[in-house]
Formats: C-alpha cells, sequence, structure tokens
C-alpha cells in the first residue's frame, strides 16, 4: 500500500477539519453528483467519498455508472465515464449537520454557477435533507426534480453515507439506479458498441 493510501490518524483527521477536496468535474458531463460536504477523512486523504462504511461507490458500479468498483482515490477516474463529483460546502466536518444552514443556501448559489460553466447534462444531488433546505425546496423527495439548474436537469438521491440508516447498499443501488436508467440511453448513442454500457 502506498503512502497516500494510509490510514489517517487521529490528528490527521483533526487536521482536516474545516478542510476541502478537490472537484472532480470538466466539461459536458453527463452526471455532475454532488454530495453534501466533505468528511474528515475525505478531507485528510483529499478523495471524494473515502471514509470508510460510505456507500457511494459501490451504489455507483452496482447502479451501472462504472464498470467496475472503483475506489476513493480513483475518483479522477470519474471523467473516463463522463462522470464528476463536487460538493454543496467544500468545508470539512465529521458530520454534515454539523454544517450552518447558511453554508448550504451558500453551497447552492455556487452549484448553480458550477452547473452554468460545465453545463452536465444531468445535476444528482446526494442529500434530500441538504437539497431541501439548500434550494428552498421542503417537500422534494428523491428521484428526478421539476426545476433545472443552470440548464441541468436535477435528479436527488439518498445520502450514500454510512451514517444514513434510512438505506442500506441494496436500496440505495435500486435509487442509483433509477437515474442510469435515465442517463444511459444517452450513453448507449455515444458508445461504440451501442449497448448501453459505461464507455471504457
Amino acid at each position: 500500500m502506498g503512502e497516500e493510501r494510509r490510514r489517517p490518524t487521529a490528528a490527521d483527521l483533526e487536521a482536516a477539519r474545516d478542510g476541502s477536496v478537490p472537484d472532480v468535474v470538466g466539461p459536458s458531463l453527463r452526471v455532475l453528483f454532488c454530495g453534501i460536504n466533505p468528511s474528515l477523512y475525505s478531507a485528510a486523504v483529499g478523495h471524494h467519498f473515502a471514509r470508510p462504511g460510505n456507500r457511494f461507490w459501490p451504489a455507483l458500479h452496482g447502479a451501472g455508472f462504472t464498470d467496475r468498483l472503483l475506489s476513493p482515490y480513483e475518483d479522477a477516474r470519474l471523467l473516463d465515464f463522463g462522470l464528476g463529483c463536487t460538493n454543496l460546502a467544500a468545508r470539512a466536518t465529521a458530520r454534515a449537520d454539523e454544517l450552518r444552514p447558511e453554508e448550504l443556501v451558500t453551497g447552492a448559489d455556487r452549484l448553480q454557477e458550477l452547473a452554468a460553466r460545465l453545463r452536465p447534462a444531468w445535476l444528482a444531488v446526494l442529500g434530500v435533507g441538504a437539497y431541501r433546505l439548500a434550494f428552498g425546496r421542503p417537500r422534494a423527495a428523491a428521484g428526478p426534480q421539476p426545476d433545472r439548474i443552470a440548464g441541468a436537469a436535477v435528479w436527488l438521491l439518498p445520502n450514500p453515507s454510512g451514517l444514513n440508516a434510512h438505506y442500506q447498499l441494496p436500496g440505495l443501488v435500486a435509487e442509483y439506479r433509477r437515474l442510469w436508467e435515465v442517463v444511459s440511453p444517452c450513453v448507449a448513442n455515444a458508445h461504440p458498441l451501442g449497448d448501453g454500457s459505461p464507455l471504457p
């Protein structure tokens, strides 16, 4: 195991508080996934959804977005699949509920600016409660949303954090697959085999 994969110590995690993780983004993405904010673990290692127990990578693969299970340390490979990753709030915390409401509202403004610049086809926000607060949609539920954000269609997905007890992995995979089934025709049109599988 390389040095970059050394498990962070308690001191590393504390030092990562209020840190951030760089966006993995590019123009014209098929889906831009937006988490709530980085965990201390993610900020410590510099990669998205890196905290042990987070189900983002298994859910993504199980739903069909990637052809194999990616490690958080391979988050840059999302771009190979026409995918990207960002966060509503950049500030790393031990729990998402440590964020102030105004941080999420400010994050919504930043997300609109990012979507306007990158023009993703879909924006997938990972966290129902955070979305409701950030965008002033108190009754929003998982699934496609009626509003667009800077031209991007919006899909609301459950937070994949291991702290989200409302969803076990099979339930998360099912929710993520609903989005994949909408996105996959676009992939099939672009894929040289036309079989709907992820791009290599």
